[in-house]
């Protein structure tokens, strides 16, 4: 039955099927044909799958990126993060990673930076001169670093699964987030020195305080965030709420470019998004049920976890079954199939569980960009009418360099451990 079941969601996926619909249809059919269980537990799974306490934090992330987007505050960070880029060669493809950086650490979700930056920044690039596959394809690699910078949804949906500390995943996925926004600059920096580009602006100091200035409002939102949770001031959760109101209170009173009208319309555009992303977390539940059920969590142990298996061998298949992943489904919708299934395995194997939450998230990341159905694909086609043909190509060094930050991460997890040790100390007392 497993097996039926995972022909028939590749089978829909491959035929472009909604993914919501191929998770939630695959495992119905498994039902009715192979089981005697009632088909109403489909139903009664997909509630419980987005009845968690945690799942509360996703809406108003999302909320609160829109309201940046819309309130002038991803305008004034871009501005700031030009300044600081701008006079270096290829500085407008460095200031748009680190504008990513920023509104990734601001939102917690990758299509949402792809869509917000990529509209300012892929007609700027493209008049400045730059080739426009570099730029779409950078667009869309840059967004990819919002789901391991936190507040990830990712990753919170990956503590809600397996019951690991949010908080600490947050923190863990500071110094990875880094490495790989540093890595798509380092490519960035080298495709403009062998073009021979000249720096886009000149250095001024002036600029930067005045731009710093206009965005310190900006700039205020991840460190109320993240400052709120590790002083302890409020959880996850609710920071969460507390950053849409913060970013609400900006646009209006501080910036002025929002008014009481557009926060409706962007509750209303934040509730489509929000409604997208928790019926692909419910369709996932009930796939994730239907395996369980039919003790896939033991045939992949038996598979994976023979008796000389070491944990480098762990990794390596683990990076490739998330990699394969990521280009399929939504981080979110993953996380939730699959976490459940290798969680257990890795704390056989003594492996960290807020190290693999980090690794997992990573390899979706990339997945988010993947060839030929990363999420960040469509989104960035959809922004930009690059035709997906063009895109493709474009995507693959961004690939190959994020890569080699995946195996950084995978193998040394001081990278990932170092910060929650110091403020998680009990969520990483497993042997690394």
């Amino acid at each position: 039955m497993i097996l039926s079941m995972l022909l028939v969601l590749f089978f829909m996926l491959f035929a472009r099927v909604p993914i919501f619909i191929a998770l939630s249809f695959a495992p119905l059919l498994a039902l009715i044909f192979g089981s005697d269980i009632p088909t109403s537990v489909v139903a009664q799974r997909m509630f419980a799958g987005i009845d968690k306490f945690s799942l509360m934090a996703m809406p108003f992330f999302i909320f609160a990126a829109d309201i940046m987007r819309r309130g002038g505050i991803a305008q004034r960070l871009l501005e700031f993060t030009l300044c600081l880029a701008g006079f270096m060669r290829g500085g407008l493809a460095l200031t748009t990673q680190l504008a990513c950086m920023f509104f990734g650490a601001l939102s917690g979700s990758s299509p949402a930076t792809v869509a917000a930056m990529g509209g300012f920044m892929y007609p700027e690039m493209t008049k400045k001169g730059y080739d426009s596959a570099f730029a779409v394809g950078l667009i869309t690699a840059s967004g990819a670093v919002a789901i391991l910078i936190p507040p990830s949804i990712t990753l919170i949906v990956y503590g809600t699964v397996t019951g690991v500390s949010i908080g600490a995943l947050f923190v863990a996925g500071i110094i990875p987030g880094i490495i790989f926004g540093i890595s798509i600059l380092a490519y960035s920096y080298y495709v403009a020195v062998k073009g021979k580009r000249q720096p886009d602006s000149h250095f001024s100091l002036k600029e930067i305080v005045r731009t710093g200035k206009d965005a310190a409002w900006a700039l205020g939102v991840p460190f109320i965030i993240l400052g709120g949770i590790y002083t302890g001031v409020f959880t996850p959760t609710e920071s969460a709420g507390v950053s849409a109101v913060y970013a609400a209170f900006v646009g209006m009173y501080v910036y002025k470019e929002f008014t009481w009208k557009s926060l409706l319309e962007t509750a209303l555009e934040s509730t489509i998004t929000l409604a997208g992303v928790m019926v692909l977390v419910a369709g996932a539940s009930v796939f994730g049920w239907v395996l369980t059920v039919n003790q896939a969590p033991q045939l992949l142990a038996e598979m994976m976890l023979g008796p000389n298996t070491t944990q480098i061998v762990f990794w390596l298949s683990i990076n490739v079954l998330f990699l394969v992943a990521g280009m399929f489904m939504d981080g979110a919708a993953a996380v939730t199939i699959l976490a459940p299934l290798i969680y257990p395995m890795a704390m056989k194997m003594g492996i960290n569980p807020v190290h693999l939450g980090v690794v997992l998230t990573a390899n979706l990341a990339i997945g988010m960009y993947t060839p030929p159905f990363g999420l960040n694909l469509f989104v960035a086609t959809g922004v930009t009418k690059v035709p997906m043909v063009k895109i493709i190509p474009a995507v693959l060094p961004f690939i190959a360099v994020t890569l080699i930050a995946l195996l950084l991460i995978t193998y040394w997890p001081e990278l990932t451990l170092y910060l929650p040790s110091i403020t998680y100390p009990d969520s990483v007392g497993i042997t690394r």
